[in-house]
């Protein structure tokens, strides 16, 4: 595509300007010169949060937040999480664990209003410690999976485990990947208007990087071209 006089065309992206910072993260790591932290999470964003709850075989609830987490089908609807790295105290994170002894989960939508709560589920807390309990966080009961839903959560997704795949890790730390099929869903009706879910009403939170999150802003409607 051509443009006489230097003008861009409606709708053209520009050539990228300036120097690019490139590294080969097998052998310079995510914090090469010139970055202060782990850059990678920075990196692909906005991300969902994935709020998982899992139950152990004895009973045990784990509400846990994830950032690595996302749809990955939609007939059937499909979700996964990945409970990556390990429990504080040593061996698999409890959100693991658990969908491996109780093969099901709980997606819970964490929404601006709940940013607190779902922070607090984030601490590094014994594994026979329920974290809905310790956060204040209301529990309801699920329809088709054992694990408990978040009441105040506006959408919950309960699945089933299909897959539990490993993925390339380090020495030190393992990281898997957890794919579940969507069972039962819940929508709160506050959240639908004309037929559609509302996002401003539903104000979901976004994961951005190192300890940064977001709130939708602004929101527009881009048509697909025909």
């Amino acid at each position: 595509m051509s443009c006489r006089g230097g003008a861009m065309p409606v709708g053209a992206v520009p050539a990228q300007k300036g120097d690019d910072m490139e590294f080969d993260p097998a052998s310079d790591g995510m914090k090469p010169p010139g970055l202060a932290h782990n850059v990678y999470s920075s990196l692909v964003t906005p991300r969902p949060i994935g709020w998982i709850s899992t139950i152990s075989a004895a009973g045990a609830v784990n509400l846990a937040p994830y950032s690595f987490f996302n749809m990955v089908a939609g007939d059937p609807p499909a979700v996964m999480f990945c409970p990556n790295g390990s429990h504080a105290d040593g061996g698999p994170k409890d959100s693991l664990r658990n969908v491996r002894e109780v093969p099901e989960f709980v997606f819970n939508l964490c929404t601006y209003d709940l940013r607190e709560a779902m922070n607090a589920t984030s601490a590094n807390l014994p594994s026979e410690v329920d974290e809905m309990t310790t956060a204040g966080i209301a529990a309801a009961p699920s329809v088709k999976v054992r694990p408990p839903r978040v009441a105040a959560s506006p959408i919950n997704l309960e699945c089933q485990v299909v897959q539990i795949l490993d993925l390339p890790s380090p020495a030190t730390d393992k990281n898997t990947m957890v794919i579940g099929q969507v069972v039962q869903i819940h929508i709160d009706d506050g959240v639908i208007v004309d037929g559609m879910v509302d996002w401003r009403r539903l104000r979901p939170l976004a994961r951005l990087g190192y300890f940064d999150y977001a709130d939708l802003g602004e929101v527009f409607t881009l048509l697909r071209p025909a």
